[in-house]
């Protein structure tokens, strides 16, 4: 076997300019508004359900209680999360470059090829354009 046939990652990176903070700020702030939503459903479902277990058995009320603020609890977590890379993203310089994720290839590996040097293929866009390739 002279070759053999591989799968193997590329990183997906986005060269930093107005377009992608402002979009990428949207999906944040999209995010939060979710959230939002979430935890005012969470409370209006809530009391429902609290008021329909307190008819039905009273000892069940605490955990019922619980379960609703470890999901409330899940929401405000996300939300802080996201505000900090709300955050974040504001500070981004441009002409930076960040990873935005990974996909997947595949090539042929030859006896004497550097494997290393194959394994790390970039590719950056830039305003979701591809600019380059990098090994």
């Amino acid at each position: 076997m002279d070759n053999m046939t591989l799968k193997c990652p590329v990183t997906i990176k986005a060269k930093v300019t107005e377009d992608l903070k402002s979009r990428l700020a949207a999906e944040i702030q999209d995010g939060i508004k979710k959230a939002d939503i979430e935890l005012q459903q969470i409370e209006f479902h809530a009391k429902r359900v609290m008021a329909e277990q307190a008819k039905q058995d009273a000892q069940g009320l605490v955990a019922l209680r619980q379960q609703i603020e470890e999901e409330k609890q899940k929401r405000f977590e996300f939300k802080n999360h996201m505000t900090e890379k709300l955050k974040e993203t504001a500070q981004l310089e441009i002409g930076a470059e960040i990873v935005q994720g990974t996909m997947e290839r595949f090539i042929t590996v030859s006896v004497g090829d550097d494997l290393h040097k194959l394994m790390g293929s970039e590719i950056l866009l830039e305003d979701g354009k591809v600019i380059a390739f990098r090994s």
